[in-house]
């Protein structure tokens, strides 16, 4: 039963604690590189390339993190089955 809590629990925050992280990354990158760009504006092609590269490896991560929540809610047991596993009607 410990396992199955700790499934569910593990199912219910990892996701979202994932999108938390990737969206605060993803906001302080492009932060620094419209800094970047507003210092040095010549740089700007590289610092854009720099930019799109860094969020789509962040954004990456959140699609694993997504496959990860699909395969661990297929683990997860129906509702129906803990009930009557507890001894329920």
């Amino acid at each position: 039963m410990i396992y199955g809590a700790a499934l569910a629990l593990a199912v219910g925050l990892g996701l979202p604690i994932a999108v938390i992280g990737a969206g605060l990354a993803q906001g302080r990158a492009a932060a620094a590189a419209m800094e970047g760009i507003s210092r040095q504006p010549d740089a700007a092609g590289d610092i854009r390339f720099a930019l799109i590269l860094s969020l789509s490896l962040i954004e990456s991560l959140v699609i694993y993190a997504l496959l990860i929540f699909f395969m661990l809610y297929g683990k997860l047991p129906a509702v129906m089955d803990v009930v009557q596993a507890m001894g329920g009607n």
